[in-house]
């Protein structure tokens, strides 16, 4: 059996499209405060930052981490960096999981699990989205209020924190043991 599909081709494509656009896939940096104060109450000296996009996040956590910290990028849009990722202790999925295929959403869920050796942070944005896609569809693919989407994150993970933010909703998981 092979890899389960995360993304189409035609709307691998069209997130290609959308990352010329140096204003889209900016919201991990409003979001790396949070991820640091996570990230130092685990101690964790590993990130993976799943669906990357152009690696913000990444240098945006570098003014807020004094320790040297190791940054995995994956995002299927990005062929630098769509090779499917090793798991990680510290997982970050910032503003992804919205753009995600809804017919796929599953298994990119179950992926966000088999990566997630430890803690994730994930962020989900539940509105509309400024940017529309090539084919005119909202670039929020899903669009769905906290109790939607928390039943999905419970089937695979610990929950250790859940917190409203703006436009959505942030949760800290942890994987499941035993």
């Amino acid at each position: 059996m092979g890899e389960a599909t995360l993304i189409s081709e035609e709307y691998r494509k069209m997130q290609q499209q959308l990352h010329e656009n140096p204003k889209y896939g900016v919201a991990s940096v409003q979001f790396a405060p949070l991820v640091a104060q996570v990230l130092g109450a685990t101690g964790a000296t590993e990130l993976l930052d799943y669906g990357a996009g152009k690696g913000r996040l990444g240098v945006a956590l570098k003014q807020y981490i004094a320790r040297p910290l190791t940054i995995h990028h994956y995002d299927p849009a990005i062929p630098a960096w769509s090779a499917p990722p090793r798991p990680c202790g510290f997982v970050a999925c910032i503003d992804v999981l919205e753009h995600i295929e809804p017919e796929l959403l599953d298994n990119v869920l179950d992926d966000l699990q088999r990566v997630t050796a430890d803690v994730g942070v994930f962020t989900v944005h539940t509105g509309r989205a400024a940017k529309i896609l090539p084919d005119g569809r909202n670039a929020h693919l899903i669009q769905q209020p906290p109790g939607w989407w928390l039943p999905k994150f419970l089937e695979r993970f610990e929950l250790a924190n859940f917190n409203r933010v703006v436009m959505g909703f942030m949760v800290v998981v942890e994987r499941k043991r035993g």
